[in-house]
């Protein structure tokens, strides 16, 4: 594990405008604009119905409102929910590749001269330092521990605000590390196992997963 520390994100701590545009995106994707519309206002986002924050590097969206948004899917699709944000953290990464590649750090990357393993930690290396540069309390991890690539996020957003007694609740994040690495190696989302072994709304000071070829 590296040196670095749990974050404590400032109730109010701004979030940049371009990722939660992102995930509104991914959102209306997978459950329509009128799925969209029931979330945001379920969730006391209704400025956001119609009203997207501009696809920029400001910010003016709130860290707590992407949390509250992830927690408002989870609760609209019931039983369905963690399958829901993950192809929504899947479809948010498509989004981002075409709307801000250079600016998630994910431009430029020679993957296709990489043999696959090293792709796989250049993706993850990508986001880590698109992270760090775009949110001022972003602190990414990123591991290669014996062909199992660790990724650990000690200031999680989903997590922001939240609690869970048992169960880790960075579904979106699962989607996202999937298809990041689909991305990376030209093979299916499902030819990787995701688990996320730890998250900050459990109560541990990181979020972090591990991610494994499928045998």
């Amino acid at each position: 594990m590296s040196d670095l520390k749990r974050v404590d994100i400032p109730i109010e701590a701004p979030y940049v405008n371009a990722l939660f545009w992102q995930m509104l995106q991914g959102v209306e994707e997978v459950l329509g604009e009128n799925g969209l519309n029931a979330v945001l206002r379920s969730s006391g986002l209704e400025r956001y119905v119609g009203n997207p924050p501009e696809n920029n590097l400001e910010s003016g969206v709130l860290a707590r409102e992407y949390a509250r948004l992830n927690e408002a899917i989870e609760q609209f699709t019931g039983r369905a929910g963690k399958g829901m944000l993950q192809r929504i953290g899947r479809a948010s990464f498509r989004w981002g590749i075409k709307e801000q590649a250079a600016l998630m750090g994910l431009a430029n990357i020679a993957l296709k001269a990489l043999p696959q393993r090293l792709r796989k930690r250049a993706i993850l290396l990508g986001l880590r330092k698109g992270l760090m540069d775009l949110v001022d309390f972003g602190q990414v991890d990123v591991q290669d521990q014996g062909g199992v690539m660790v990724y650990t996020d000690y200031a999680c957003t989903i997590c922001h605000t939240r609690h869970s007694d048992d169960l880790s609740i960075c579904h979106l994040y699962v989607g996202t590390l999937g298809e990041a690495m689909a991305y990376a190696t030209g093979k299916d989302f499902r030819e990787f196992e995701i688990i996320e072994t730890h998250c900050r709304a459990r109560g541990h000071d990181y979020c972090r997963f591990e991610i494994r070829d499928r045998v």
